[in-house]
């Protein structure tokens, strides 16, 4: 017979599992009876587990979240699967810079059975991260009170500080926050304007709440909102290309970060690109290494004739 800490420990990983077991459905997958099944119920719910039960034969026992984190249990792979989760943030500082993603890391790591810390040891071994000392960090907390100002739906006033390190007060409408794999983006409703903004989360010193509820109407899809806007940095120079491909394929070859994209027909797109200069745009271009046509300007065009000629040239006899 298995010990009453193992048996709740069984027991909890069932009540994850899914939704709803019934008390005959526990009993079962237990080996132990109905009148063990309750009890166990019961001593879970002393120790701050949040399980609900339905009554009648029917009824069965469900997990909810509770108001205070209790003890989790999780699978070899759930537990890899969130040390490298943990690690990435740690590395990245997605999170800020309140360690707290690292703190959880550590004390993972030591309960973390031998066979996963030492899968997570062999993965520390290989990978490799490049440090970006120059990558602005958000300010601890940030994040979350960036993310409870979107879900309380509640205007606030926000202290922001643009590229050029100028400082501006608004009221905002806020909505989402989006990651885009180096930084994160406060996606809102700027009031006075009337218009939907990206805002980095980055430099972002304070959003107050005013009390003021609102309602969004007809909100953007944030993901494209921050992919346009981060796309449409200000160059000196665009040009427009027409890629033979269907929207999905020119995303993967050229970013929402780098280009603009709008759909032609089913197996084409248009995309418009920013650069510093003729010569650069064309560079790009050719390290598409995909067929194209540049629609505008023409100094692009030409640049680009012009590269690939003396690519022609350079190679042509094979020397």
């Amino acid at each position: 017979m298995i010990s009453t800490s193992a048996r709740l420990l069984r027991l909890v990983s069932l009540l994850s599992s899914r939704p709803s077991w019934t008390c005959g459905e526990l009993a079962e997958q237990m080996a132990v009876t109905a009148r063990t099944v309750r009890r166990d119920v019961a001593r879970l719910r002393e120790l701050g587990y949040g399980v609900e039960s339905d009554p009648g034969p029917w009824g069965g026992y469900r997990l909810r979240p509770g108001a205070r984190v209790p003890p989790l249990v999780l699978d070899d792979e759930e537990a890899l699967a969130v040390a490298v989760g943990l690690r990435e943030a740690a590395h990245s500082g997605v999170l800020g810079d309140d360690q707290a993603a690292l703190s959880a890391l550590l004390k993972l790591r030591q309960v973390l059975p031998r066979q996963i810390a030492d899968r997570l040891a062999e993965m520390d071994a290989a990978l490799v991260h490049t440090p970006r000392p120059g990558e602005p960090q958000i300010a601890p907390g940030m994040l979350r009170e960036l993310a409870a100002a979107c879900r309380r739906g509640e205007r606030g006033r926000l202290s922001y500080r643009d590229r050029q390190g100028r400082a501006t007060v608004r009221d905002v409408d806020p909505y989402r926050l989006v990651h885009t794999g180096r930084r994160w983006y406060f996606v809102a409703r700027d009031v006075s304007r009337d218009e939907w903004r990206t805002f980095r989360a980055d430099r972002v010193v304070r959003l107050r709440p005013t009390g003021q509820r609102v309602e969004l109407g007809d909100p953007p899809d944030p993901a494209h909102l921050v992919s346009r806007s981060t796309a449409a940095g200000t160059y000196p120079l665009y040009a427009t290309v027409r890629l033979p491909l269907p929207l999905e394929g020119a995303l993967r070859l050229v970013p929402p970060t780098v280009g603009t994209h709008r759909p032609e027909g089913p197996d084409a797109t248009v995309v418009e690109i920013g650069g510093p200069d003729a010569e650069g745009l064309a560079g790009y271009l050719i390290g598409l290494a995909t067929p194209l046509r540049v629609l505008s300007p023409d100094a692009v065009r030409e640049a680009l004739l012009r590269r690939t000629r003396e690519l022609y040239e350079d190679n042509r006899d094979g020397r």
